[in-house]
């Protein structure tokens, strides 16, 4: 996968003000809030100089620690792994904060349109596999598709230090609930990109152990082939981006919770226009081969704290939300089961509901429309008609504030540079059961330079889909209850 400034898979996360669930619930009540400008700005100036070696040294120590525990877990149990984001592993090499935040949101759209072909291929009932050839005796250079190496597949943003294999060797892989497949890159490599890790070795694994063309996880492949009765996949991704080898199951380790034996992963061998620092990717979607379906969990989370800390956070499986979370309807699509869609009635902006008809957020029969919560996209995308109307109730209400030209995907900017801090209007989700969550004035108002411009963190698609972003959910747990199909929003809890 491509590598984003915005992904790590450990999560160690922590990024909104202190909310509690009375306060949320009234959020329609309050109308403003502060943005504070000037930590903003340190904060974005300090991400440049930040050095990835720190990190490094000390999971290098967490490791060494973690070894003298061997713990395995059943499938059903709590394990939880750091999360961090992706400065923290690789140091950007941007000298200037407004093109490390252009280069993120040129990943950011090669992101969305990964999901968005992704959903019109299962509309249209096409199968990746129907794209290509599968031949009986097919080697991995006949799966890879030509292209042209992209930007970046999109959802490298956060990343969490996993094991992989008997003895457990540490990697640093992507957190993705946008995919379904794990994957990281093996030897022998035809083609690998540069991660911080050594290359995997299967040779040195005691559980390695390669699936054959009947196995259930082969047959559960979008894109499959047979190689001398072993099972080859590919992954395809909406920049061309692809990543191709032999489908395997391996033992997967999480900091000192244990061990679970025998996730099917996918081995690459080729591997292009993918992340540059970590070793793979961790799928958490809702389909069959993902980390979640394969360890049968009853829920999993995440906090995703602010890209340009120095923080972490964690990811979670099996463990409860907290009590005071804002909760909505998890719904699925027929068409696509990878996706998490949320019950979005509306938003609101400074304490007053936004005029956006509530069919722009519902999931039809067909499966076009609605609205998921992805870990990967970082800006939420909001269909145009709904887009404008949140745009223009938030201009109206900061019209004593100095105006900016827009900056890329950003059409409402503001010039903030005399400022230490901002009285905003606030912004609120409205889910479908009555529930409101009211953002941080820094999840929706967002530097893009170093001297002080502000952008509104919203934009529009012309896709059915809406897609709430990882900006918009950091410092937020955010809980997936896949046994009583509900999301959990929990402010302030990483």
């Amino acid at each position: 996968m491509a590598f984003n400034p915005f992904i790590f898979v450990v999560l160690t996360v922590s990024l909104f003000p202190s909310f509690t669930l009375s306060r949320t619930l009234l959020s329609e009540t309050t109308t403003h809030t502060d943005l504070d400008v000037f930590a903003s700005l340190q904060q974005a100036q300090a991400v440049l100089n930040y050095n990835p070696q720190t990190l490094q040294t000390s999971d290098q120590q967490q490791q060494l620690e973690e070894e003298v525990q061997t713990l395995t877990y059943p499938n059903a149990s709590y394990f939880s792994v750091q999360l961090h984001p992706r400065g923290r592993l690789y140091k950007t090499p941007h000298k200037d904060y407004k093109t490390l935040v252009l280069s993120r949101l040129k990943r950011d759209t090669a992101r969305v349109n990964s999901l968005t072909t992704k959903l019109q291929l299962a509309l249209h009932g096409v199968k990746k596999s129907d794209l290509l050839p599968v031949q009986t005796e097919l080697q991995p250079e006949d799966l890879s598709t030509p292209i042209v190496s992209g930007v970046s597949q999109g959802s490298g943003e956060y990343f969490s230090r996993i094991g992989v294999g008997k003895p457990s060797k540490p990697f640093y892989m992507v957190l993705d609930t946008g995919s379904d497949v794990n994957w990281l890159q093996c030897q022998p490599c035809s083609d690998c990109y540069q991660q911080s890790d050594p290359i995997f070795n299967p040779s040195d694994s005691t559980s390695y152990n390669p699936l054959s063309c009947a196995s259930s996880q082969c047959s559960s492949l979008d894109v499959s082939a047979c190689r001398s009765n072993k099972c080859l996949y590919q992954v395809s991704y909406g920049d061309g981006s692809f990543t191709v080898g032999d489908f395997v199951t391996e033992t997967l380790s999480f900091g000192n919770s244990g061990s679970i034996n025998t996730i099917a992963l996918g081995c690459g061998h080729d591997n292009e226009g993918l992340f540059v620092g970590a070793a793979g990717l961790l799928g958490l979607g809702g389909g069959s081969l993902s980390l979640p379906s394969q360890t049968k969990a009853s829920s999993f989370s995440y906090c995703l704290v602010d890209r340009d800390s120095g923080r972490s956070s964690t990811l979670e499986f099996n463990s409860a939300p907290p009590a005071d979370s804002v909760t909505t309807s998890l719904l699925k699509n027929s068409k696509l089961d990878t996706f998490y869609y949320v019950g979005l009635a509306g938003m609101s902006v400074g304490g007053q509901a936004v005029s956006i008809p509530a069919s722009l957020f519902q999931l039809d029969a067909s499966g076009n429309g609605g609205i998921i919560v992805d870990s990967g996209t970082a800006i939420t995308r909001l269909q145009t008609q709904a887009y404008n109307s949140l745009r223009d109730a938030f201009v109206k209400l900061t019209q004593h504030l100095p105006s900016a030209s827009g900056v890329a995907l950003f059409d409402t900017c503001y010039d903030l540079s005399s400022l230490r801090s901002v009285k905003v209007p606030t912004v609120s989700f409205k889910f479908s059961d009555g529930k409101s969550l009211q953002l941080p004035a820094k999840n929706y108002l967002i530097p893009v330079d170093s001297s002080g411009t502000f952008c509104f963190a919203f934009a529009p698609t012309t896709s059915s889909l809406s897609i709430v972003g990882n900006v918009q959910q950091q410092g937020t747990r955010v809980s997936f209850d896949l046994a009583n199909s509900k999301v959990a929003f929990s402010p302030n809890k990483c």
